[in-house]
């Protein structure tokens, strides 16, 4: 008898389908047409737009590391899409589809938010830095959680919960914020305790926080767990064949569980950035968009931690590269190319898997 939570054909083929191939080669080639399609994508939307395409890209790079405050920025939008990326990756990993990470962002920072207000202004950064972080990391884990369990124990997909769980999230923190949080007519809370604020790195005044270094470390970590533990074997094995990892004694359930929590704990995480390096308070909206880069990251990044800091880097640019160059083209156009990077990657993935089924 199967257990309730066990991959359907269905499930196996999606699952394989966002999986990237064996070798690390033809995986960076992916990544690099991927690339060289948004690119050539761009290109097209600047000659639609009456613009030579060499001189936008120039100046977008030019403008972009020239500037402090612009730099600054790119390595601000990187720290959330990389902790984001790194959630989705996992999952993936482990064979499930976590795009919850937009509702497991705005829990974090909902629960960051609350227990960085809660605490008494004296309380030194050495107890509210890890307080915040841990409510953070404890309130993504549990929506991601939700999301396991429903998975194992029900046999609802996880792509439908995390959608569901999404807007049930969104939701449930307007309310708090209208009901208890939400000060002076305004969308915004009160300010955390001073010792749960993470410094500033300069940049200009941009908004890069000492949070970029939380992002650094759980690139680190992830890393030596997949690459390096039992753990991470574990989790990869039940991604690659659930039945065979089933057959060797390892529990596919209680492992898909877990990884979501994992997944869920790294998104929320991404709080840090948002509340205690940057807004320093709960916001309406404050970090939406970042679960959504997260997907395109983990994929951009063949699901690899450093490919995907360095997906985040890549989007974090195109992001802060358009407000550079909205004064010679739409920034809409680079918006619209940060959604051209998933479709790329995805038509780049059937070719890699092609090309080794041909080897």
């Amino acid at each position: 008898m199967t257990e309730r939570g066990a991959p359907t054909p269905e499930r196996t083929r999606f699952a394989q389908w966002l999986r990237p191939g064996s070798n690390p080669r033809r995986e960076l080639l992916a990544a690099l047409i991927a690339l060289l399609v948004v690119i050539a994508f761009g290109s097209l939307m600047m000659l639609a737009a009456g613009k030579a395409p060499g001189h936008v890209w120039s100046l977008m790079v030019t403008r972009t590391l020239g500037d402090p405050y612009l730099l600054g920025q790119v390595l601000y939008k990187a720290t959330g899409v990389t902790l984001t990326g790194l959630a989705v990756a996992l999952a993936l990993d482990a064979g499930l589809f976590n795009i919850g990470a937009e509702g497991q962002v705005t829990a974090g920072v909902l629960a960051c938010a609350v227990v960085g207000v809660t605490l008494p202004a004296g309380t030194p950064a050495v107890i509210a830095i890890p307080l915040c972080l841990l409510a953070a990391a404890a309130a993504g884990g549990a929506v991601g959680a939700a999301i396991g369990v429903l998975r194992v124990t029900r046999g609802a997909h996880e792509v439908i919960t995390s959608i569901v769980l999404n807007s049930i999230v969104v939701g449930v923190a307007l309310w708090i914020g209208n009901e208890w949080l939400f000060r002076g007519g305004t969308t915004t809370g009160g300010k955390i305790a001073p010792g749960a604020m993470l410094p500033q790195l300069g940049f200009g005044g941009s908004a890069v926080n000492a949070s970029l270094v939380i992002a650094m470390l759980a690139v680190a970590a992830v890393w030596w767990l997949r690459n390096r533990t039992t753990w991470g074997q574990a989790w990869r094995a039940v991604g690659q064949d659930p039945s065979a990892a089933r057959s060797v004694g390892i529990s596919v359930g209680r492992v898909q569980i877990l990884v979501m929590t994992g997944s869920g704990a790294l998104a929320g995480i991404a709080a840090a950035n948002f509340v205690m390096g940057h807004k320093h308070a709960f916001e309406e909206g404050l970090g939406r968009g970042t679960g959504l880069l997260g997907i395109a990251a983990a994929l951009l990044g063949r699901m690899h931690p450093i490919g995907v800091a360095i997906a985040a880097l890549v989007l974090g640019f195109l992001s802060s590269g358009g407000l550079a160059v909205a004064d010679v083209v739409p920034k809409e156009l680079t918006e619209m190319l940060l959604g051209v990077v998933v479709l790329a990657v995805a038509a780049a993935g059937p070719w890699v898997r092609r090309r080794e089924a041909l080897t």
